[in-house]
């Protein structure tokens, strides 16, 4: 068995079509969404995540504004930024790239955010409104990541229905908000969440039509803990770096034996990742569709 592979780039090209669309009608009515990015630091891997995310912007039609600080911005550097773009009119939505620096408090910096410009959807208020809507629309931002892991899966055909999901790694970003959204209405999943705690994660993982692994340990997921046929998305980056070369590479969860039991595969890197950038994409959009039109 070879695993289909779901293709993350393939799909998000796909959403940006559809969203160069959802732009151009929302000009038309006078509403220009516009996403803005905040940078703490040089962080390479940082760096180039954003200039994709304004890349992303300019393929579709959105406009883009970037606040750049230095490594030695203070916590009251960066909470300015998120006021300066929470007063601007031109942003509908924007993110805080994490991680921040030694000594600034992340979760203070996201409390700070407007919620109705939370385009990762990580503010807390946004995340009490997933939380506490079991059966509702959504009407807040949905966390990138976990929304790109489901959107993914339904356009390659992965069934979540009635589906046993298995979410090993429970942090903030991916695995806590991918398990209350798998558990809404409109997805209606059983999930079964797994961390460092978990005696055997062999025996939660093989019986799960589904397996998100999102922990930063590299090929933690091998090919006899997985049911044959079960769909796979690899979440978690590890990077390894050649001392002779100085170069490094990127590891996922997921040992590539897997592909050989799975029925399918969202692979890293190539999988989940543009999904993530797709979907800030969506919150940015959606949130200038609340706007009333001014045309």
């Amino acid at each position: 068995m070879n695993a289909i592979r779901l293709d993350g780039k393939a799909v998000a090209s796909q959403i940006k079509d559809e969203l160069r669309l959802r732009v151009e009608a929302l000009k038309n009515k006078g509403v220009h969404p516009g996403l803005g990015t905040i940078l703490v630091g040089s962080d390479p891997a940082s760096k180039i995540y954003v200039g994709g995310k304004h890349q992303d912007c300019a393929d579709v039609g959105i406009a883009s504004m970037r606040i750049d600080l230095p490594e030695s911005a203070t916590k009251n550097d960066v909470l300015a930024a998120v006021r300066d773009l929470n007063d601007a009119q031109e942003c509908t939505g924007y993110i805080v790239q994490l991680p921040l620096p030694p000594g600034i408090d992340a979760d203070d910096v996201l409390a700070a955010i407007n919620p109705a410009k939370d385009a990762d959807g990580l503010h807390p208020y946004n995340l009490g409104k997933l939380l506490l809507n079991n059966d509702k629309p959504f009407t807040s931002p949905i966390p990138c990541t976990p929304r790109g892991i489901v959107e993914l899966g339904r356009r390659g055909g992965v069934t979540w229905d009635g589906a046993n999901v298995c979410a090993v790694g429970l942090g903030s970003t991916v695995g806590r908000p991918l398990s209350v959204l798998l558990s809404h209405t409109s997805i209606n999943a059983t999930v079964d969440g797994c961390h460092i705690g978990t005696r055997d994660l062999a025996e939660h993982t093989k019986r799960a039509d589904i397996v998100v692994v999102a922990t930063g340990v590299a090929h933690l997921l091998k090919p006899e803990m997985v049911r044959p046929g079960a769909a796979v998305f690899d979440v978690g980056v590890t990077r390894e770096r050649n001392e002779s070369t100085g170069k490094s590479k990127i590891l996922g969860d997921v040992h590539p034996d897997v592909a050989r039991v799975a029925g399918w595969l969202s692979p890293n890197p190539g999988g989940v990742g543009p999904m993530t950038r797709a979907m800030l994409l969506v919150n940015v959009v959606e949130a200038a569709e609340m706007l009333p039109a001014t045309s």
